[in-house]
């Protein structure tokens, strides 16, 4: 007779921090996952998830979850993402960020086309083929979680399981193409690369200025966050009473970058480093908590057709970055280092571009222009205009 347990909320937020020390600790001792970049509470997160498989299937044990600060901490997350984007750092950036910029989010409308289209001819419903698009690729884990659901809510059966399973992939074939893709740019193509003495011009990021973390000023950032969070609630409601299916976090987001560009435009500080770690202390419990929730029993009737999409996408990535990234970013030394670097966060995340540009640079040389669009583009902007062409996509779709 099988046993069921339902834990409260408490429970669940306190299994998904044990998850996450356990992720971390497996994390630090073996090297795969660090060569990845694998997040902690993903790995935590998919022990407990294969656990709870293995319970079920047995007729052990089945573990129901209160998974009502799930969706608070991914909306506190998506909403410190707000915040870092400054239009004023953009356009300081230089004209190739927008560059840069407009070639992933093409990315971003191609990954959704093959995967709506290889749904469609596989005999599925051609929404679940945005859950082994762009939502795993170039959103990864944290856009996994967050509109898996909704696809869920949408009758699209599996898709969050599907979504979070991609994004696993993702994260170790980027990485593993990243490289050897530029490599053989370089190679092939002869380009010039710097030497070991080479004075190159290093460009410096705004906001360099460094400062403690006060109480002061984590208060701060956290009442920013809540009264974004609460304001984008209306925002949310507006737009799904116009019939537009938006994530819950799309409100908090969208306001977030409204209070962001209002302070650069009245020179006005805001608590940047702190809302960055509320965020990320956000997102780390937000994922254990999706990943130790999933209902892994689903992927089985759709193991072929995933896997076919996954290699679709993969072959997609590394064609993308040698004709298109390659090409329009200049195809010079440095056009092909953010060849690489898109590979890795094209199919997974920016740690992911960060370190496939320094596994080449380190051999090669620096690229000190790469190293201030990649993680510009990568890890703000992107964000912003993959929710928008989702957004699109689940609507015209649905």
């Amino acid at each position: 007779m099988r046993v069921s347990v339902s834990l409260n909320l408490y429970q669940s937020v306190a299994v998904a921090a044990v998850l996450y020390w356990i992720g971390s600790a497996i994390r630090g001792k073996i090297s795969f996952f660090q060569k990845f970049c694998i997040p902690a509470p993903v790995i935590g997160g998919l022990i407990f998830a294969l656990l709870a498989l293995g319970l079920r299937v047995s007729g052990l044990l089945q573990i129901e979850f209160d998974t009502t600060l799930q969706d608070v901490f991914m909306t506190t997350f998506f909403t410190s993402i707000g915040f870092s984007a400054s239009f004023r750092l953009l356009k300081k950036g230089c004209v190739q960020v927008f560059v840069f910029l407009g070639i992933c989010t093409l990315l971003v409308v191609m990954q959704n086309l093959l995967g709506v289209g290889l749904a469609a001819a596989f005999g599925l419903e051609p929404l679940l083929g945005l859950a082994v698009g762009s939502i795993p690729m170039v959103g990864g884990h944290g856009t996994s979680a967050a509109f898996g659901p909704e696809l869920v809510n949408m009758g699209i059966s599996g898709a969050a399981t599907v979504a979070v399973a991609a994004a696993t992939f993702g994260l170790i074939a980027g990485s593993a193409i990243g490289g050897p893709i530029a490599n053989w740019l370089i190679q092939r193509k002869r380009l010039e690369v710097p030497g070991p003495e080479a004075e190159l011009e290093e460009i410096a990021e705004e906001e360099s200025r460094l400062h403690g973390i006060d109480t002061g000023r984590f208060t701060h950032s956290l009442v920013l966050l809540f009264i974004a969070m609460g304001l984008g609630t209306v925002v949310t409601a507006f737009f799904k009473s116009k019939g537009i299916t938006v994530p819950s976090y799309i409100g908090g987001m969208l306001i977030a970058c409204v209070i962001r560009n209002a302070a650069d435009a009245f020179s006005a500080e805001l608590p940047h480093k702190e809302i960055e770690v509320s965020g990320n202390v956000s997102l780390a419990l937000f994922l254990s908590m999706a990943l130790m929730t999933l209902r892994l029993w689903e992927l089985a009737s759709l193991a072929l057709p995933m896997v076919v999409m996954l290699f679709a996408q993969v072959a997609l990535m590394a064609f993308f970055a040698v004709f298109v990234t390659y090409q329009l970013m200049g195809r010079d030394y440095e056009a092909a280092v953010m060849a690489a670097a898109n590979c890795g966060f094209g199919m997974g995340a920016t740690p992911n571009a960060m370190a496939n540009m320094d596994a080449v640079t380190s051999r090669f040389g620096i690229a000190p222009r790469a190293y201030f669009i990649v993680p510009l583009v990568g890890g703000l902007f992107i964000d912003f205009t993959n929710s928008l062409v989702i957004t699109t996509f689940v609507n015209f779709l649905s």
